[in-house]
């Protein structure tokens, strides 16, 4: 199995890492120091399993959740040093938890049970259980702009990657799919590369032969696909 540590704490980082490296069916892919970092590399590396502190700066490990992309969510096992974590990383559907520091004989159990059920099921029901997003995050040369969801008027897929525009404008890179954007914000799907905020619609312009165009407020103009046409309009409520 492929493992991702992601934890601000160095020092927790590397008890784990000593830990894994001691099984030989584990292979420890890389180690994260914050939730970005994390992103990217879940994205990059497709981890089976993820060991995922709770407590981190700016955004915590079960904010992070939705940030994932819900068709490669690896399984989840959260780290934390408080009780009251734990229990609420089991309300969220995780697939184990473990209090720091680690007791290597708590972790045994939890490495028996990642061998023995590889069923990507827990890791859907953990996407599923994690709040909306209320925020985008976008890396930068040596920064992360951290972007309200109602300021984005629209996301876009191109060939660089996932981008958002905000109302002033302005775009940014972000890690995170389409897919996790259209589950986890107000977005709607009005083209394979497209997703409009509703709150940022200034008019629908119908075309000949069943095609139209979104206008932003602030100008953009967005297309729509015939097929998600009738989808848009029934949920903005003139179908």
């Amino acid at each position: 199995m492929d493992v991702l540590i992601i934890d601000d704490e160095q020092p927790a980082r590397e008890e784990i890492c000593h830990l894994l490296t001691q099984e030989a069916d584990l292979r420890v892919v890389g180690e994260c120091a914050n939730a970005i970092e994390g992103i990217s590399a879940i994205n990059r590396h497709k981890p089976d399993v993820v060991f995922l502190d709770i407590q981190m700066p700016r955004i915590s490990g079960l904010e992070m959740l939705s940030m994932l992309d819900p068709e490669t969510l690896p399984r989840i096992v959260f780290l934390t040093a408080f009780d009251e974590y734990a229990v609420q990383a089991f309300d969220q559907d995780a697939f184990d938890y473990l209090l720091k520091p680690i007791d290597p004989a708590r972790l045994d159990v939890t490495l028996r049970r990642l061998r023995r059920d590889r069923s990507p099921e827990q890791a859907s029901a953990l996407f599923q259980a994690a709040a909306p997003l209320k925020q985008i995050p976008c890396p930068g040369h040596l920064r992360v702009l951290l972007i309200k969801v109602d300021d984005v008027e629209f996301a876009t897929s191109k060939a660089s990657g996932v981008h958002i525009t905000t109302h002033t404008g302005s775009e940014h890179f972000t890690e995170l799919s389409l897919r996790t954007l259209e589950e986890k914000t107000p977005f709607l799907r009005c083209h394979r590369q497209y997703l409009v905020n509703p709150e940022h619609i200034r008019e629908i312009a119908f075309q000949e032969g069943g095609g139209a165009e979104i206008i932003t407020r602030s100008e953009h103009h967005l297309p729509v696909s015939r097929r998600l046409l009738p989808e848009l309009k029934e949920k903005l409520g003139f179908a």
